[in-house]
């Protein structure tokens, strides 16, 4: 008998590794015998690295770059088990966790960051570039991940302008002669749910400005300066992002990225399928468990369990999909499909307190993934 376990993390509580691990601890007291296929997933958003690091043996590694105002730290990315393709969640550099209620400020934060770890990734054999973009504390279009890139983004009188969103509104030419050769001969995709365009009312700084510190009038700006850089874009390399799906992305990266290297959107979970082989190693399955930290109707719309149970179905049909939840919520019967999720369990025992729901998420996860083995055991022999 075949187990393949593919849960995302417990945030807060358990990586998908160790998430992978538990289960099949529970499983494995029931049918010790068993083959187990252990795949750490994602859907692009925070621990998308450390999955595929550890799906695929790769490995982690640490750059000095700088952070959204312009200091230096230490951000990790990782290669995977190919050395080829390298991912970067763009949060490692640019994050909102470098930023409070008193220094947030998208005027001045920016991506630059994100482009010195995509550049490293590149001197360290990256043929293949994921970059997940969520969690970011800026609205600079990715101005300043092109700049890190070699692109020159110039006043009217042919200086350099500074980084974050504010400055886009004195950029009146873009140079693109001096970016990384490599850029450009690098495959880059965008692991990203969002479809959200540049500007307008559902754009970068309408609706991701707010939280990322920007008051009403600093909004205004920001879209205004947007508008504008996306004018200076399509003048310079003949490329419309502003109204692209996903240009508004991550403060609006997903511009930058789009307009300044051949990079390609894509929804976040297939790419982590993709860069699994998920799809081989569970094309013999007999049973299917994935999981996260809470589920609900929101799942089918790009969320793991969702994707791990339709990529599974594809190749193992008449494998049963399981999911093992923290919190179920709203919703869930939509999940119930024929070529999707086929039963969903909680695995808290007992009520109890967040903090101790979170540490006792180990031995909870193995008690419900056990009693769900017992479960197909007594029904398998009930058959015979």
């Amino acid at each position: 008998m075949k187990f393949v376990i593919a849960p995302d993390s417990f945030k807060g509580g358990l990586t998908a590794k160790q998430a992978a691990e538990t289960m099949m601890t529970g499983i494995k007291r029931v049918y010790p015998e068993a083959e187990y296929r252990l795949v750490p997933m994602a859907d692009g958003g925070e621990g998308t690295v450390q999955s595929l690091v550890d799906a695929t043996d790769g490995r982690i590694i640490t750059a000095d770059v700088h952070n959204p105002f312009n200091k230096l730290v230490k951000a990790s990315y990782g290669m995977l088990g190919d050395g080829k393709t390298a991912v970067i969640e763009m949060a490692a550099a640019s994050g909102i966790q470098f930023i409070n209620e008193q220094t947030a400020n998208p005027l001045v934060t920016t991506t630059y960051g994100t482009g010195e770890l995509i550049i490293n990734a590149i001197d360290n054999g990256a043929q293949k570039i994921i970059v997940g973009i969520g969690g970011s504390a800026t609205v600079d279009g990715g101005a300043g991940m092109a700049q890190a890139l070699g692109a020159r983004l110039l006043k009217a009188d042919g200086n350099p302008i500074g980084l974050g969103g504010g400055a886009l509104a004195e950029l009146s030419q873009i140079d693109l002669s001096q970016i990384d050769s490599r850029v450009l001969k690098t495959t880059i995709l965008i692991a990203s749910d969002v479809t959200n365009p540049l500007t307008g009312p559902d754009g970068a700084a309408n609706v991701f400005g707010p939280q990322k510190g920007a008051t009403p009038e600093m909004v205004k700006v920001l879209d205004q300066s947007l508008r504008h850089y996306a004018k200076v874009i399509a003048k310079s390399t003949g490329k419309q992002v502003d109204q692209l799906a996903g240009a508004g992305a991550a403060g609006g990266l997903g511009a930058g990225l789009l307009a300044f290297t051949k990079a390609q959107m894509q929804h976040g979970i297939e790419l982590v399928i993709e860069a699994t082989n998920l799809k081989e190693k569970a094309a013999d399955a007999d049973f299917v468990f994935t999981g996260e930290g809470g589920i609900d109707f929101q799942t089918k719309f790009g969320k793991t369990p969702y994707g791990v149970a339709k990529a599974c179905k594809s190749v193992a049909p008449n494998a049963p999909v399981i999911v093992l939840a923290g919190n179920i919520g709203k919703g869930v019967d939509s999940l119930y499909t024929a070529d999707a999720i086929d039963a969903i369990f909680a695995t808290p025992a007992g009520a109890k307190p967040l903090a101790k729901a979170l540490k006792d998420a180990s031995q909870d996860i193995a008690q419900t993934a056990e009693n769900v083995a017992r479960l197909i055991k007594a029904t398998q022999q009930q058959r015979v």
